[in-house]
């Protein structure tokens, strides 16, 4: 662990220990959405596949803990980059400007990553919330799998936050991917367009995919029909 120790002194290492935590949390995101696609499959292949998931306790207990490292880590890191970049400015712009004289720079992924990771961790606290801990909705804990998916992805907060969070999310990883590959060496000119073109790719299919979540939720509630009234049957008065 000395090296990591010793990596982490510098921000050169912060920015390689970063990059590699952020493409250890993008595999996360594949399986992760693979997972839930199940929903569009069925209840059943959506539930067989959470059961399993919960059956192997200690192995589900390791996982998760060691993402949850991964995230802290990657968190700490951007939190401690983004001061000490802050720090190293000579001057603090009011407006960012490129080296060519009197031109604003556009409002690029690149300009606001720490801001989008933070919207990106207010995102991954309402999700946790609302599936792990169960905090706004106690009552689906009575539900399986896919009926709670189904409840959780109906409520408005959750659709409205969900889609706001996936395109933030989005934005995050079209600069973060391409810019983790640079930071571990892949930084030649010829392969630059093909690593930024793979970024925003696979951003694009990661936000679409968490996206259609929600919109499935609100279309699957939207689609509910109230159940008609049973008839009451009226007792008449004995004569």
């Amino acid at each position: 662990m000395s090296w990591l120790l010793k990596a982490l002194q510098s921000s050169v290492g912060k920015k390689f220990v970063m990059a590699i935590t952020g493409l250890l949390l993008c595999g996360f995101l594949v399986a992760h959405l693979a997972g839930n696609l199940l929903l569009y499959v069925g209840a059943k292949q959506y539930n067989d596949y959470a059961h399993a998931l919960h059956d192997k306790a200690a192995l589900l207990f390791v996982a998760e803990l060691g993402l949850l490292l991964l995230f802290v880590a990657h968190v700490y890191l951007a939190f401690t980059t983004s001061r000490w970049n802050q720090k190293a400015r000579e001057t603090d712009y009011a407006m960012r400007q490129t080296k060519i004289r009197n031109r604003q720079m556009s409002l690029r992924a690149e300009n606001w990553m720490f801001t989008s990771g933070a919207i990106v961790l207010a995102f991954v606290l309402l999700h946790l919330s609302d599936f792990r801990f169960e905090l706004r909705n106690s009552s689906v804990h009575t539900l399986d799998p896919y009926e709670k998916a189904v409840v959780i992805l109906s409520d408005p907060i959750t659709q409205v936050g969900y889609t706001v969070g996936c395109l933030i999310l989005g934005i995050h990883l079209a600069h973060g991917v391409g810019s983790a590959f640079q930071t571990l060496g892949a930084n030649h000119p010829r392969y630059h367009r093909m690593i930024h073109g793979f970024g925003v790719f696979f951003a694009v299919v990661i936000a679409l995919g968490f996206i259609s979540f929600p919109i499935w939720g609100f279309l699957k509630n939207a689609g509910k029909v109230p159940a008609k009234p049973a008839a009451v049957r009226v007792a008449e008065p004995k004569s």
